[in-house]
């Protein structure tokens, strides 16, 4: 049996960060990060290659110290024993014996971890239809990722990390691994940090998101407080000059196709009724992040709840 207290008992963060940054030789591969994961949430965790996402959970997980500022785990510091107890984490390279059976994989997971779930481990890899009796070493890629995850989730960690955990699985089992995944983390009220490059993946599953642009936070927050705050307008504009019409809204992004242009703003509070004659809607989750990718110099934005209780609002 597991003995699993859910980890929203308080206020605690999950995670927060404080002017994280680590520095690689000359280089900064994190600089000046502010935000607060609220307990209990399911983040994506999103940027291109490079803007720090695998480094900021290694610090989280305390395979990587700080060069400067903090980050915290459930209100502790990362690397502690109680910590430790209280995170899993999913590298790329996704390490295990490869000599051992799955079902000694397993055992291995029930004798290194006293909340250890063996239900919920053997479901995961009874959904693959793998034999307990395989070596490791003799799996696929993808089998080898459900056993990963079958450790991770065992150990019922109320911080679960995944880094890029489904690239190496098809389709179909990405699907059906990503909703098992899911509906685990939810009934054990386990925080997900999950970073992934499939936008479309994280809409309908993820209520956080977290975007890394360049070592830097660009955008954080509840994915409902985020869409809320922006709106996709569209409409025919003649010529390559400025578009009057969203002269007093902070433009995110703007894209011209022939005479359409069409453009990701958040409207200002004094003037949030837009020309009828533009098409407004929500954005949807995958168009905002795609383009706050896009427009690496567009304002961060974080949401009231993941600015850190330290970092008065003001100073945003």
């Amino acid at each position: 049996m597991s003995h699993h207290i859910p980890a929203q008992a308080d206020d605690t963060p999950a995670l927060e960060a404080v002017g994280l940054g680590l520095k690689y030789r000359r280089n900064w591969a994190l600089r000046d990060c502010d935000f607060r994961l609220p307990a209990g949430r399911i983040c994506g965790l999103v940027g291109p290659n490079g803007a720090g996402k695998s480094t900021l959970m290694s610090l989280a997980a305390h395979l990587l110290t700080p060069s400067a500022g903090t980050i915290s785990v459930f209100g502790g510091a990362p690397g502690t024993p109680e910590t430790r107890r209280r995170i899993a984490f999913l590298g790329q390279d996704k390490p295990l014996y490869p000599r051992l059976t799955v079902a000694e994989t397993l055992r291995a997971g029930y004798e290194l971890n006293p909340g250890w779930d063996q239900a919920a481990a053997v479901r995961i890899v009874e959904h693959g239809n793998l034999s307990m009796s395989a070596r490791v070493g003799g799996l696929t890629g993808g089998q080898r990722t459900r056993v990963a995850l079958a450790l991770a989730l065992g150990k019922r960690p109320d911080l679960l990390m995944l880094d890029e955990p489904l690239s190496d699985v098809d389709p179909v089992s990405r699907q059906e691994l990503t909703g098992l995944l899911m509906a685990e983390a939810v009934e054990n009220g386990t925080t997900v940090l999950i970073s992934s490059h499939v936008l479309a993946e994280l809409d309908g599953v993820c209520d956080y998101v977290l975007v890394l642009g360049d070592g830097r936070v660009r955008l954080a927050g509840d994915v409902d407080e985020l869409l809320d705050a922006h709106r996709r307008i569209v409409g025919a504009h003649e010529g390559a000059g400025p578009v009057p019409e969203l002269d007093r809204h902070q433009v995110v992004e703007l894209r011209r196709t022939g005479r359409q242009v069409t453009a990701l703003v958040r409207p200002s509070a004094e003037s949030a009724d837009i020309d009828s004659a533009w098409d407004v809607a929500e954005p949807t989750l995958e168009e905002l992040l795609l383009s706050y990718l896009r427009s690496p110099e567009a304002p961060a934005l974080l949401t009231p709840g993941a600015r850190p209780a330290r970092v008065p609002a003001a100073a945003r």
